[in-house]
C-alpha cells in the first residue's frame, strides 16, 4: 500500500524525473537516506518503470504525427502475437495499443514528412503479417501530450458516479420553481 510520501515520491518524479536525491528529498520532507530507500523500493516494485529524456519531435525533424488503425485478418493469438511483434520491432512506431474491437491496433506513429509516412504505411505497415486493414488520421496539433498521471485518487476511495442528474437545487433555486 501506497502512503503519502510514496505518493509525492511517485508525483515528483513523473513531474521531474532529473531531480537529484536530495532535492526530491527536500519536496517530499523526508531525509536523503530514507527517500532514497522509498525509490529503489517503488523501481524494484514496479511503479517507477524508468527515467527518460522527452524529446521534442519536431526539433529533431519529425514532423507528422499519425495515428493508424491496423486490422487484423482473424482474431486468433498466434496470428495477434505475430502482428504484435512485428509492430514493435519498427522504430518508427511509438505507442501501439490492442483496442476494443476484435483484432485492432492504434498505433502512434512518427515520420520525417508525408511522403516519408506513405512508404512506411504502404511498404511496411500494409505488408506486416496478416493486416487486413489500414486507417490514418494525422494530428493537426498536439493539445496535450506526456501529461504526468492524476495520483490525488491514491490513498482513499471514490465513490462510483452515478447517473448524470443535473447539478444539485440548492432551497432557493427550488423555490422559484413553486
Amino acid at each position: 500500500m501506497l502512503d503519502r510520501f510514496d505518493v509525492a515520491i511517485l508525483d515528483e518524479c513523473q513531474r521531474d524525473g532529473r531531480l537529484t536525491n536530495a532535492e526530491l528529498a527536500a519536496r517530499v520532507g523526508l531525509l536523503a537516506a530514507p527517500c532514497w530507500r522509498r525509490v529503489r523500493a517503488l523501481e524494484e516494485s514496479g511503479y517507477i518503470l524508468s527515467c527518460w529524456a522527452e524529446i521534442d519531435r519536431h526539433r529533431i525533424g519529425l514532423g507528422v504525427l499519425a495515428f493508424v488503425r491496423l486490422a487484423a485478418e482473424r482474431n486468433a493469438a498466434n496470428i495477434t502475437r505475430l502482428l504484435e511483434d512485428a509492430v514493435c520491432a519498427l522504430p518508427e512506431v511509438v505507442s501501439c495499443h490492442s483496442i476494443s474491437r476484435t483484432g485492432t491496433f492504434e498505433l502512434q506513429v512518427v515520420r520525417p514528412d508525408l511522403e516519408a509516412f506513405s512508404r512506411l504505411a504502404r511498404k511496411v505497415l500494409l505488408n506486416q503479417p496478416h493486416v487486413k486493414d489500414l486507417q490514418t488520421s494525422f494530428s493537426l496539433g498536439e493539445v496535450k501530450s506526456g501529461g504526468a498521471l492524476p495520483l490525488d485518487y491514491l490513498g482513499r476511495r471514490e465513490k462510483p458516479l452515478g447517473p448524470f442528474r443535473g447539478p444539485p437545487r440548492t432551497k432557493m433555486a427550488c423555490q422559484g420553481l413553486s
